[in-house]
């Protein structure tokens, strides 16, 4: 089971562990992207964050195909917020469950650092004093 998205509504953790949870899996790995206060020395005050959705979709989707295939996980499910986010916001929930932790911790890496690598989701870092676009591929 795949589960993706992509939305401006707060995420809900409990949520994605509900919809990847599964009697026969036992284990469940997860990652919590959230909002920095700072970057590079200076207050963030909030991020906005702009996607083109349908090609996120399908990105996000290519992605936990790989990660099916590559580390036999059972589910996936990759929730991402867009809009105007806040220090402490979740911006990204991702889950992965089966029956061994390896293979989810594994699956879990491969997809944030795929995300951040090829998804059109961009965003923008907003200081005390400024703004500024910033690239999700150090």
């Amino acid at each position: 089971m795949v589960d993706i998205k992509i939305t401006e509504q707060i995420l809900d953790l409990t949520d994605c562990f509900a919809l990847a949870s599964d009697p026969a899996c036992g284990g469940i790995a997860s990652f919590v992207g959230t909002v920095r206060n700072h970057t590079k020395g200076q207050s963030v005050t909030r991020l906005e964050y702009e996607c083109y959705e349908s090609m996120a979709v399908k990105e996000i989707q290519k992605i936990a195909n790989e990660a099916i295939s590559l580390f036999s996980v059972k589910n996936i499910v990759v929730h991402h917020r867009t809009g105007i986010l806040f220090p402490g916001d979740a911006a990204v929930i991702i889950v992965v469950s089966d029956g061994h932790r390896n293979a989810v911790f594994d699956a879990c890496s491969h997809i944030i650092e795929n995300i951040k690598k090829t998804v059109p989701i961009w965003k923008k870092e907003i200081f005390e004093d400024g703004e500024e676009w910033v690239s999700a591929h150090p």
